[in-house]
């Protein structure tokens, strides 16, 4: 069964840009949900589009985050830039159709996003609170 991770208010930064990246991460990681549960012919094309969409977003979501530390001069962006390589590893060489089911990425990549979205808040926090409206 497809795990769908519905937003949730305590996720939120209190920052639009990252907020809504994050809700649109996760409502991306909803539509391959749903693509699970088609009995359509082309569910795995659906599929294999929605991965792709989420890939672009998180390629996306990955630079607003970099360009918000460098811009603060976090000391923090090196284990950032772990963070996104680690992703880009997992998701693009070892989250492949050879070696699982699309079910098992499909909830590999939503609890990766909900470990990210929360562990991202626990770390960053204070830090966007500190950055001037409309950063």
């Amino acid at each position: 069964m497809p795990n769908r991770v519905p937003w949730n208010p305590a996720y939120g930064l209190g920052h639009e840009i990252l907020d809504s990246q994050h809700r649109n991460i996760l409502a991306q990681c909803n539509a391959m949900a749903d693509c699970l549960s088609q009995a359509d012919p082309q569910s795995e094309l659906k599929f294999r589009s929605a991965f792709d969409a989420l890939m672009a977003q998180a390629a996306d979501h990955f630079a607003t985050e970099e360009k918000l530390l460098t811009e603060c001069g976090h000391a923090l962006l090196e284990e950032h830039q772990d963070e996104c390589d680690e992703f880009d590893y997992l998701a693009k060489d070892i989250l492949t159709a050879e070696n699982f089911e699309r079910v098992e990425q499909q909830r590999f990549l939503a609890l990766w996003w909900v470990g990210h979205i929360v562990g991202f808040g626990k770390k960053y926090r204070a830090l966007l609170d500190k950055l001037p409206p409309g950063t």
